[in-house]
């Protein structure tokens, strides 16, 4: 939800150091595979208790992730490229309910499977959306310069990490905050279920005005602000 409001921010942060590494010859590649490198340090810590190093280790592979993006855009985006930060992205999102898990499986496993169920729902209805949307060869109008069709909503990156320093600061509260959150993936994978039911209405007969029909449809609902949770 509030993805697109920060973008601005975070590429005027990130530009700076994207620069200086791009001078040096590191790769964005390079940058994904260290971020997620330091995010799988997660799970151990969570497992272990020490929920403010975990959350050191997640703000930082967050971090990675958005330094990995700025610097591609200065350099030569990559089909690989973005095809490793989708993908690692999703299984850095599961390592952190899977951590809370493991660090106390009484009270916590149950929250943390539900979670983990909601995610398969928002990361299934994000791909498959962008799947379809490739295959039609058309773009976000809200995030043109993302490697995929990226489908915004209510629970976006901002959202989810924000829910993970909450869990990290308040580590007993974790079932409640996992409950909720998983409640509010369940919102958001509907509400894309929808959208793509709309959206892709067009499409059913291959031919050019079925794609020009599908992609208005799509900057319409983007311009007036409908959720895309």
């Amino acid at each position: 939800m509030f993805d697109r409001t920060l973008q601005p921010l975070q590429k005027r942060v990130l530009a700076p150091p994207a620069a200086w590494l791009a001078t040096r010859g590191v790769s964005a590649d390079t940058v994904t595979l260290v971020g997620f490198a330091v995010g799988l340090a997660a799970v151990p810590l969570l497992a272990s208790g020490y929920y403010i190093a975990a959350l050191a280790v997640i703000l930082a592979n967050r971090t990675l992730d958005g330094l990995d993006g700025a610097l591609a855009r200065q350099t030569q985006p990559t089909d690989r490229g973005a095809f490793l930060d989708i993908a690692l992205d999703f299984v850095f999102y599961a390592l952190v309910p899977f951590g809370f898990a493991l660090a106390d499986p009484a009270a916590n496993a149950l929250s943390a499977a539900t979670l983990l169920l909601a995610f398969i729902g928002t990361g299934s209805s994000f791909l498959a959306f962008a799947a379809v949307a490739g295959r039609l060869g058309l773009s976000s109008v809200s995030y043109p310069t993302k490697g995929i069709y990226y489908l915004g909503g209510l629970t976006e990156g901002a959202e989810t990490i924000a829910v993970f320093v909450a869990m990290c600061l308040w580590p007993t509260a974790f079932p409640f905050l996992a409950f909720g959150f998983a409640g509010l993936c369940a919102l958001t994978t509907v509400t894309r279920w929808r959208w793509g039911w709309r959206v892709f209405g067009a499409s059913s007969s291959s031919c050019a005005r079925a794609q020009a029909s599908t992609a208005i449809k799509i900057k319409k609902l983007e311009t007036e602000g409908e959720p895309t949770s």
